[in-house]
C-alpha cells in the first residue's frame, strides 16, 4: 500500500500533487505543522512501513500521531518497545491503530501459505493485547511478566521505561462479531460498542467513535463542485476498481455499467451501497452503477464525502455532530471546532477521553 495516495488512484498526475515527496521527512513534518497550526487533534497514518520517520524531529507540540501495526505479523515484545520509544519521543502523543490484517497477499509475503482464519486472528489479537498490557502496565511489578499462553510466551519485563501514557491511545476499525464481540451487525457501531462496553463492565462514554470523511471545500458550492470535477479528470478507473475488489472481494471488471449494485448478490456490496447512500441526503433511490462506484472511490476511497462552500460543508458536519482555510473558520464561528490547541503537555488519551493513563475499568488496568 502506498499510504500517501492509495485512496486517490490517479491523482498523482495532478499538477499540484506533492505525494511523490513522501520519502522526505520534510513532507511529513510540514504536513504535521500545517494540521497542528490549523487546530487538528491528530494525524493518522494507515500503514506500518514508514510512520516512525515522522518522529525523528519535533514537528509540533500538540498533534497526535496515529500509526498502524498488525498484531498478526509483528512480535509483541519488539512492537511494545518501538511504540514506547515513539511515545517517549512524541511526549505522549502516540495513538495505535490495531489491525489483524486480512489480505492473502500479505500473509504469503510474511511466510504463510495462506491467511490465518478470521476468528483465529482475533483470538491471537486478544492474547497479543494481554501481553502488551502486561509489558506496558505491569513490567515493574515483582512478578512481571512471565506470560505463557496459547500463542505467545514472553517472560519480560519490558525493555523500556514507562512512557508518558504508557499504553498508547488505542483504536481499531474492526466491525465483525469477532472484532467487536457482538453479533448484531445490523446495529450502529456506537450502539454495538456501547453494549459490549457495558457488558464488559466499562463506561460506554469512554468509547469514542472516530469517523472518516473526505472534504472538498471552496469559496462557493460551484467552485467546490468544479474542484471535485477537476480531481476526477485525473482519477484512474482501474485503480478505483482494484480498491473496490480488495475491500469487497468482488471483481467488477466483467460487469456492465447498466447494473445497479444496490441489488448485488454480495451482502457486503449491498451494505457498502447503503452506507454510501446514507452519507448523502436524498440519494437513497439513485442507482449505484459501476461508473458511480468508480467516481465515488477515486477521491477519498470508502469514506463519506462532503463537497461545497464552508457553510454547506459545515452544515453537513453539524448534521453528523447532531444525530483548509475556508472550512475551519466557519466551524469555529459555529462553535463546532476548537479555537486553540489547549494544554501543551496533554497526551493522546487526554485529548480524546480526558485521562492520562488507562481508566480503571480498562482491561489493561489490572496489570498496573
Amino acid at each position: 500500500m502506498n499510504t500517501p495516495r492509495h485512496l486517490a488512484p490517479g491523482l498523482w498526475k495532478h499538477p499540484r500533487n506533492k505525494t511523490d515527496q513522501y520519502k522526505k521527512l520534510s513532507f511529513w513534518t510540514e504536513l504535521a505543522q500545517m494540521l497542528d497550526n490549523a487546530g487538528f487533534h491528530a494525524m493518522f497514518i494507515a500503514d506500518t512501513l514508514g510512520p516512525y520517520d515522522v518522529y525523528k524531529g519535533p514537528a509540533n507540540v500538540n498533534l497526535i500521531f496515529g500509526v498502524t501495526a498488525s498484531v498478526t505479523y509483528e512480535k509483541p515484545y519488539a512492537l511494545a518497545r518501538r511504540l514506547s520509544t515513539v511515545d517517549h519521543l512524541s511526549e505522549g502523543c502516540l495513538a495505535w491503530n490495531i489491525v489483524t490484517s486480512y489480505l492473502d497477499s500479505a500473509a504469503r509475503n510474511h511466510g504463510l501459505k495462506e491467511q490465518i482464519p478470521h476468528d483465529e486472528r482475533y483470538a491471537i489479537a486478544h492474547e497479543y493485547m494481554e501481553v502488551l498490557y502486561k509489558l506496558w502496565e505491569g513490567s515493574f511489578r515483582d512478578d512481571a511478566i512471565n506470560h505463557e499462553g496459547k500463542y505467545f510466551e514472553v517472560p519480560g519485563p519490558h525493555f523500556c521505561e514507562p512512557s508518558p501514557q504508557p499504553t498508547p491511545f488505542l483504536f481499531q476499525a474492526g466491525v465483525s462479531e469477532a472484532g467487536n464481540g457482538h453479533p448484531k451487525a445490523c446495529e450502529s457501531p456506537w450502539t454495538i460498542c456501547g453494549k459490549v462496553a457495558a457488558e464488559e463492565g466499562r463506561d460506554p462514554n469512554r468509547i469514542k467513535i472516530i469517523v472518516g470523511i473526505n472534504i472538498i471545500v471552496a469559496a462557493t458550492d460551484e467552485e467546490a463542485k468544479a474542484k471535485g470535477e477537476e480531481y476526477l479528470r485525473y482519477a484512474d478507473d482501474e485503480g478505483a476498481l482494484a480498491l473496490f475488489g480488495g475491500w469487497t472481494e468482488v471483481d467488477l471488471s466483467g460487469n456492465t455499467n447498466d447494473e445497479d449494485f444496490r441489488f448485488a448478490e454480495s451482502p457486503r456490496v449491498q451494505s457498502i451501497m447503503r452506507r454510501w447512500s446514507a452519507t448523502v441526503p436524498g440519494s437513497d433511490n439513485l442507482p449505484w452503477t459501476k461508473r458511480r462506484i468508480v467516481e465515488y472511490l477515486s477521491v477519498g476511497g470508502l469514506r463519506a464525502k462532503a463537497l461545497g462552500s464552508p457553510a454547506t460543508v459545515a452544515d453537513e458536519l453539524e448534521r453528523w455532530v447532531e444525530g483548509s482555510g475556508y472550512l475551519l473558520p466557519e466551524l469555529r464561528r459555529r462553535g463546532l471546532f476548537r479555537n486553540e490547541v489547549g494544554k501543551e503537555d496533554a497526551t493522546a488519551r487526554e485529548v480524546f477521553i480526558g485521562s492520562r493513563r488507562l481508566p480503571d475499568d480498562h482491561p489493561g488496568s489490572r496489570y498496573k
